[in-house]
């Protein structure tokens, strides 16, 4: 399975699966990040931290970190 962290700018990509327990994967979906849901990645930082996606019409900077739980088809 790609992670959102492996895809390219430009590229629109729905989520699958969130990985993450408790806290982590809380804050993950108050952010709109939901089985189910489009999400549109916008830029990568040089260093490949943070990406920049845009989700539910709202633009977000997530870490590499946690970019790496979201699964996406």
């Amino acid at each position: 399975m790609k992670t959102l962290k492996e895809i390219a700018c430009g590229n629109t990509v729905k989520v699958k699966k969130l990985n993450g327990e408790g806290p982590v994967k809380r804050r993950i979906m108050d952010m709109g990040i939901t089985k189910g849901v489009d999400v549109f990645v916008r830029k990568v930082a040089p260093l490949g931290d943070p990406v920049e996606i845009t989700v539910r019409g709202y633009e977000l900077s997530v870490r590499k970190a946690d970019a790496e739980m979201i699964e996406v088809e």
